[in-house]
């Protein structure tokens, strides 16, 4: 036997990104009071030991799999606020497209209420409109908006159809491909900067 080779079977490298997939799987269609390691393991098709050792309960499965695989929270600076607006609502409706759009849906709808993952949905949500705001602010800064344009009206038009999007769309005309996205990101982008650029009636919400 070679020196430093451990008996035993191997570690398997796409584990954990297996069961995080699987574990947001379950979420999205048990929600949390149906969430378990047990329906985790059987998604993954893997034994509930292999969960256990990288995983102490549930909770830290679920917070580490939102975290992984919906929860990605990036600076956006591309030079332009057309750019930046198209990057964010492409991040935001790819949230719920495919296989992890009822996850994506219960954390929003749900998490804010379950105890267990409310500091995961605040740390989330706090750093999104930060990051966000900042990226509007840089625009307007570029002098790309008008310096009494409202932040708070723009990104709740953005984040707001892409939820609307996921929540009221049938599924024949939703969005099911790279392409379907892209093409929807642009045109929301397009149609924010065009609302945000006509006369402000409302200034209070910045």
């Amino acid at each position: 036997m070679a020196h430093g080779a451990t008996l035993g079977r191997p570690r398997d490298p796409g584990m954990e990104h297996r069961v995080e997939r699987a574990a947001c799987r379950v979420y999205g269609r048990q929600g949390w009071a149906g969430f378990s390691i047990d329906a985790v393991a059987r998604e993954a098709g893997v034994g509930k030991a292999s969960i256990y050792l990288r995983w102490s309960d549930k909770k830290s499965l679920l917070t580490d799999a939102l975290v992984a695989t919906l929860i990605r929270v990036d600076e956006v600076d591309s030079g332009s606020l057309r750019g930046d607006l198209e990057t964010l609502a492409r991040h935001h409706v790819g949230y719920y497209v495919g296989d992890l759009k009822n996850a994506a849906l219960r954390m929003t709808t749900e998490a804010p209420m379950t105890p267990e993952l409310r500091p995961t949905w605040e740390a989330w949500r706090e750093s999104q409109v930060r990051t966000a705001r900042a990226t509007v602010r840089r625009g307007i800064a570029r002098g790309e908006l008008a310096a009494d344009a409202s932040v708070t009206l723009l990104l709740d038009t953005l984040f707001g159809a892409a939820l609307m999007h996921a929540l009221v769309t049938p599924d024949e005309l939703s969005l099911h491909s790279e392409s379907d996205i892209d093409d929807y990101a642009c045109a929301l982008a397009d149609f924010v900067l065009a609302a945000a650029s006509l006369p402000a009636r409302v200034n209070r919400l910045t």
